[in-house]
């Protein structure tokens, strides 16, 4: 038989049992979920505040307006120097011409003007340049190439021509064509306002020492007049015949840093056989200019172009 355990009377506390330790690999109790939390109602912001404890009433809470929208923003301006972009029409013309001309390669002066004349695609008259790449060193002052050349057909366009001179040469000047002739008032104009409406400045020799003040305004606007160029007419020289040189179409080049010499030697509409004679006379002209401290090959390429073209490699 079972023993009867003592009865414990009703008013003893039974003393609480120790809580022994859940075992370590016990799983954990799970915990309740928690409740969603109701939303929040939204406050009136123009509702009438709760009454203070004087018992004056709030004043009434004004609702702020909103910030304004932000201004669209601007188109981006296009930057300087930087050629747009070119539509498919253009790009796969000018596809087409580049892989034309490498198929060609160097070519003879005259296939080239033909060649030119084939790529023509704007309306207006083109004028057509003459790019000649030499073997010279441009550091050294015995080997700059700078000089002018009379083209026998001219260059399709009208020169504007001013010559510093004084007494009987202005007339002179003025007959032969010359747009603007004369001394002091010129000089003076120039220094006062910086006109320099014209194409090509010539000086008499005795001239020279009154037009040397200008030489930060002409100069680097390749317009003060050079013995080198040719724009200094030379005692016993006849004026009028250096005007009519440079109206007809005379041309000054010099060689830039690159030791490279840029010049227009006619216009897109000029026949072939005019254009080839001043392409030659304007070779030539360099050919003859070869500084004597220059070794080795002194024409190293020649390009013919225009206004709106590639250039053509012409075989030297």
């Amino acid at each position: 038989m079972a023993k009867k355990q003592p009865s414990t009377p009703a008013d003893v506390p039974q003393a609480a049992a120790p809580a022994t330790p859940a075992p370590a690999d016990a799983p954990a109790a799970k915990k309740e979920p928690k409740k969603a939390k109701e939303p929040k109602e939204a406050k009136d912001k123009t509702s009438p505040a709760a009454p203070t404890g004087d018992g004056a009433p709030p004043a009434p809470v004004v609702a702020t307006p909103s910030a304004p929208p932000s201004e669209p923003t601007k188109k981006k301006r296009k930057q300087p120097g930087k050629a747009p972009p070119l539509g498919k029409k253009l790009r796969n013309h000018l596809k087409n011409v580049y892989q034309k001309l490498s198929k060609e390669g160097a070519v003879p002066m005259k296939r080239a003007i033909t060649l030119l004349k084939q790529l023509k695609r704007v309306k207006f008259d083109e004028t057509v340049e003459i790019h000649m790449s030499l073997g010279i060193d441009t550091t050294q002052n015995d080997q700059m190439v700078r000089g002018s050349v009379p083209l026998p057909h001219g260059i399709g366009k009208a020169v504007r021509v001013l010559v510093f001179c004084q007494g009987d040469d202005v007339a002179r000047a003025k007959e032969a064509g010359a747009d603007f002739a004369g001394s002091d008032d010129l000089i003076k104009k120039i220094q006062s306002e910086g006109w320099v409406d014209f194409d090509v400045a010539l000086a008499t020799q005795g001239m020279m020492g009154m037009v040397s003040r200008l030489g930060k305004i002409l100069g680097p606007r390749g317009l003060m007049p050079t013995p080198k160029a040719g724009t200094v007419i030379t005692a016993g020289s006849d004026v009028g015949a250096a005007v009519r040189e440079f109206k007809a179409g005379k041309v000054e080049f010099r060689a830039d840093k690159g030791g490279n010499v840029h010049a227009g030697v006619g216009k897109m509409s000029f026949e072939d056989d005019k254009l080839a004679d001043n392409i030659t006379a304007f070779v030539e002209q360099i050919r003859a200019a070869k500084p004597t401290g220059v070794k080795g090959n002194y024409v190293k390429s020649i390009t013919l172009s225009a206004t709106m073209s590639p250039g053509i490699p012409v075989s030297v």
